[in-house]
């Protein structure tokens, strides 16, 4: 089941759902361990793949490859720079802030027009639950909206809605 937490927003007088994590981060031993009970493939050797990933990723990434992991997504390099107004001012190596990967989640199903498609790591019929901080077990790490909420804290929809009810 996911959490969800209500939240309002001064600036439009809104209250929106918020999605929300509870307690720590899934571990990568952890996903490891859950791939190696599903298949046939060991533990040992799910956690050197897992290893591996990162770096194999960022190498393709840095040819200028995107990667496509099916039924997972595809990641990319993007970059926050900042603009000059002349040509002759251009210096890529000082324009440049930071470089991001960008993930686009995978689309599963239709993708024709009036069809409907959904992301491959978003299910249909998630059970969402309103998040109440007295119900959570005593160091289980509690809840927190921040970045990772998942809504853009303007309450508007980002788009990516499936339904009109967030509940359903």
């Amino acid at each position: 089941m996911a959490f969800y937490k209500k939240q309002y927003n001064k600036k439009f007088g809104v209250y929106y759902p918020s999605a929300i994590v509870v307690g720590q981060p899934v571990t990568t031993k952890a996903v490891a361990k859950r791939l190696s009970q599903m298949c046939t493939v060991t533990y040992a050797d799910v956690m050197a793949v897992l290893g591996e990933l990162a770096g194999v990723m960022a190498d393709l990434m840095a040819q200028g490859k995107s990667v496509r992991l099916d039924g997972l997504g595809t990641f990319r390099y993007t970059l926050k720079t900042k603009g000059v107004e002349t040509e002759e001012d251009f210096d890529f190596q000082k324009q440049v802030e930071a470089v991001r990967v960008q993930f686009v989640p995978q689309r599963e199903g239709a993708q024709t027009k009036g069809s409907t498609a959904t992301r491959g790591l978003v299910p249909s019929g998630i059970e969402w639950v309103a998040y109440d901080a007295a119900l959570q077990k005593p160091g289980t790490g509690g809840g927190s909206g921040g970045d990772d909420s998942g809504g853009s804290g303007d309450g508007e929809s980002d788009g990516d809605d499936e339904t009109d009810d967030p509940l359903a």
